[in-house]
């Protein structure tokens, strides 16, 4: 009887601790208390067929590292954690703009004004200010460019 009392208080206690760690998932998602619950709910049913203390966390341990392992790359990969913060220059490539100030190639300097924003240029070549360019690429903050030729 006592054992019995024992170990419906032991799987209450982790399926709290799953609860909980649902409940931290959800508010700062990162994938990491998930899998805090996948153990939690193991070490439940551990604690459901009566097992020890020890054999619980010992489940516990293993399900959590064992998922952490085999899932949290895939899972990351999925929902596109790794993307990281879009860049501003990225929607500016394929766009004209005007040199405003001289882009130097040696030196590396020059300013353009793509889309009503001043902002820093490269080129392959030297190009004069006031010449139409389009934007090729970026790097960083720096958007490389290419003078546009117009026919005649």
């Amino acid at each position: 009887m006592l054992a019995d009392l024992l170990a419906r208080i032991g799987t209450l206690a982790w399926l709290a601790v799953a609860l909980i760690a649902a409940i931290i998932e959800v508010s700062i998602p990162h994938f990491g208390f998930a899998f805090v619950g996948v153990g939690a709910v193991a070490a439940a049913v551990a604690a459901y067929f009566g097992f020890d203390l020890p054999t619980q966390f010992a489940v516990l341990v293993v399900v959590l590292v064992v998922s952490l392992a085999l899932l949290r790359s895939r899972l990351v990969g999925l929902f596109g954690a790794a993307r990281g913060v879009p860049s501003r220059t990225a929607t500016l490539v394929g766009r004209h703009g005007i040199v405003t100030h001289e882009i130097d190639r040696t030196v590396g300097t020059g300013r353009v004004n793509v889309g009503g924003e001043d902002w820093a240029a490269r080129s392959t070549e030297p190009i004069a200010a006031g010449e139409k360019v389009q934007v090729v690429g970026a790097d960083g903050i720096v958007l490389e460019v290419t003078k546009v030729w117009t026919q005649a």
